[in-house]
């Protein structure tokens, strides 16, 4: 491992708070605040979180998403994930973005003070019912909408600003080229050839452009098991949720991330629902024609992230081994089989994207 990419690397991965150790929460102390703050009270279940706490709170007449931020998550991160999501709810009413519940006294969030002299955020969020835009296999005028709808995100962030914005975190694309340290976790040498290969293609095309692209806060994760839809509705999306990863940085990767989960999924056609995606976000948030090349291997970067991440994992939850490296196996076919595209191709198909969607 290059040891000053390495060093980077692992501060990435401190400031994005995911190697603090599995958090506990005290139950009765949870409960008691949510009475008293927000006046609520029923039975609540934990979900899976990667970091801090995420719980399902259901009243007897309403459900709601509960969650207490990671120990060691700085408050103004915290404050701009809030921040960010009623900026839109103000500005942009219209567009599906989870709401959060405010405090019987108006307030967006409640402090903890924890007994190991910590402060901790709880916010409830308003539950949205549906299906996860990964529990479906979505048309192309489905994938459209969803594409539509990260664009219009996308614009109505054009202006927000937030202090916290500028903070670094490990999942954004921008950082891509520190991860190759993690190539080692990987036992098997042809997935290493096709992260290196992704690894080049990131430097070759995507780094020396960096300083030039156009920048603004985005969502940072718009990802098939962060959307809430619904199949039978032609609205189609219901909710964008967690906000986790906003950050401020080159507004293409927004798309970008998306693409790296629909690449790869079919053999004969591994770009096809990608164009349809496209088309949809350029339809409220047109590409530079100049970083349009850059999409793609932006996508592959995020994608070999996304597969690199896994076996990392691995090696730090060892009881969720099996399951981390499936997932892993997953990507990898991914990633083979939009490699076998060549590049031009693709950049070729996204120039003329808007007239034959995934066609």
């Amino acid at each position: 491992m290059n040891k000053s990419r390495g060093v980077v690397l692992q501060r990435l991965l401190e400031e994005s708070c995911l190697l603090s150790p599995h958090e506990s929460i005290d139950f009765p102390l949870l409960k008691i605040m949510l009475q008293r703050y927000y006046g609520l009270s029923g039975q609540v279940k934990r979900l899976a979180s990667e970091k801090g706490v995420t719980l399902r709170l259901a009243t007897a007449s309403s459900e709601y998403l509960v969650k207490v931020s990671p120990s060691d998550e700085p408050e103004s991160v915290t404050a701009l994930q809030t921040a960010v999501m009623r900026y839109l709810d103000d500005t942009a009413h219209a567009l599906p973005v989870q709401r959060i519940e405010l405090t019987l006294d108006g307030s967006d969030s409640i402090p903890i003070d924890m007994s190991d002299g910590t402060r901790r955020i709880l916010r409830v969020f308003r539950f949205v019912e549906g299906v996860l835009w990964e529990q479906i296999n979505s048309s192309v005028e489905q994938l459209t909408k969803l594409g539509d709808t990260l664009g219009q995100v996308n614009s109505a962030l054009r202006l927000f600003e937030h202090p916290a914005a500028a903070r670094n975190i490990v999942y954004d694309i921008r950082h891509f080229h520190h991860w190759a340290g993690l190539v080692e976790y990987t036992p098997d040498p042809h997935r290493r050839l096709l992260a290196k290969r992704a690894f080049r293609l990131f430097d070759e095309v995507v780094l020396p452009s960096l300083p030039n692209l156009e920048m603004q806060v985005i969502h940072g994760d718009y990802a098939p098991n962060n959307v809430v839809v619904d199949p039978h509705s032609d609205v189609f999306v219901k909710a964008i949720l967690d906000f986790g990863d906003t950050v401020r940085s080159a507004v293409i990767f927004d798309p970008a991330n998306a693409v790296a989960h629909l690449v790869g999924r079919t053999q004969d056609h591994p770009w096809q629902d990608a164009f349809a995606f496209v088309a949809g976000y350029e339809q409220s948030r047109p590409i530079n024609e100049s970083e349009l090349p850059l999409l793609p291997v932006a996508a592959l970067a995020r994608l070999t992230m996304l597969a690199l991440i896994r076996y990392w994992k691995a090696e730090q939850a060892p009881d969720q081994r099996e399951e981390l490296l499936a997932e892993a196996e997953t990507y990898w076919t991914s990633l083979e089989r939009a490699m076998g595209v060549p590049l031009d191709d693709v950049i070729a198909r996204f120039r003329y994207r808007a007239d034959d969607a995934g066609t």
